[in-house]
């Protein structure tokens, strides 16, 4: 018989709501705060050198929260420079977040933005099919290297399109995180689709060896209270369950054995650390800036 399960994607408004519900369960943006407090003023250090406008591109910008901060970096250490930020986004609903978000910001004097609404995929295309390139001073991809198809040529289309002192910044969940040990276990048992692939950062050292690309890595500390998934009825633990299963209504779908598995899973430490009474998953983020 046919798996009832289907992907959380399918149900885009129910993924915009676990994704938020993972955002307020966890310090994802906390540490990536403190990486751009502590660590990219580093990585800018020099992309903007002796330059009257740097361009920056965010590929997969979302509602915009932490291409604020980045902005707000990089404007910091180049006050006088103009700054051009350009947006990949395929999701208007985000885009128009991002715009409320810049309409009530107050510091954001000499930085433009541009929103394009499409994949990074469609924006490669549409470069390519009008002969563009348009070189970057300063690149980023937070959290969407998971919806593309072909994560090698992506990664080495953005890279040729760096400027001399560039850099390009990935983000992604850690090699080490609960999310390699969950998905590598049963990611063949769960629905995913073509539009999302799992990806984390132990995968990129072998594609960027391969290109012969040079990069650092730095392991961001990150974790989620999960102990809501394992109360029988809780709305919100399901909504955690469908987005770490990337699985719609994974509670109510799943086959009993399956659920069971992952559910254990779940308290294991290569997943999790039960602490004071709560269940905390490894949500561990890893970061790659790589060199022109």
């Amino acid at each position: 018989m046919a798996s009832p399960m289907r992907s959380l994607l399918a149900d885009p408004d129910r993924y915009l709501q676990s994704f938020r519900l993972f955002l307020e369960r966890s310090t994802e943006h906390q540490c990536m705060q403190e990486f751009v407090e502590r660590q990219l003023p580093d990585v800018i250090a020099s992309i903007g050198n002796g330059k009257s406008a740097i361009n920056v591109l965010s590929v997969g910008g979302g509602a915009g929260e932490m291409d604020l901060q980045i902005l707000s970096k990089i404007r910091a250490r180049y006050p006088g420079a103009t700054i051009n930020n350009e947006v990949i986004e395929p999701s208007a609903d985000q885009i128009s977040k991002y715009k409320e978000r810049v309409a009530q910001a107050s510091n954001l004097e000499n930085i433009k933005f541009t929103w394009h609404k499409e994949t990074a995929y469609e924006y490669e295309s549409r470069m390519k099919a009008e002969k563009e390139t348009k070189k970057w001073d300063f690149i980023h991809m937070i959290q969407m290297l998971y919806y593309v198809r072909d994560i090698p040529a992506t990664i080495r289309y953005f890279h040729s399109l760096l400027e001399s002192q560039a850099k390009l910044l990935i983000i992604l969940v850690s090699g080490k995180s609960g999310w390699e040990t969950l998905w590598q276990k049963y990611k063949s048992s769960l629905p995913l689709e073509d539009l999302c692939s799992y990806v984390s950062s132990a995968d990129l050292p072998r594609m960027l060896d391969a290109a012969g690309l040079k990069y650092q890595l730095y392991e961001l500390p990150s974790h989620m209270d999960i102990t809501s998934c394992f109360i029988e009825g809780d709305k919100d633990g399901e909504l955690l369950l469908d987005f770490l299963t990337e699985t719609l209504d994974f509670a109510k779908t799943a086959p009993p054995e399956l659920k069971r598995q992952i559910m254990e899973e779940l308290r294991k430490p290569g997943c999790s650390e039960n602490k004071d009474g709560k269940v905390f998953f490894n949500n561990n983020l890893g970061v790659v800036v790589i060199e022109p």
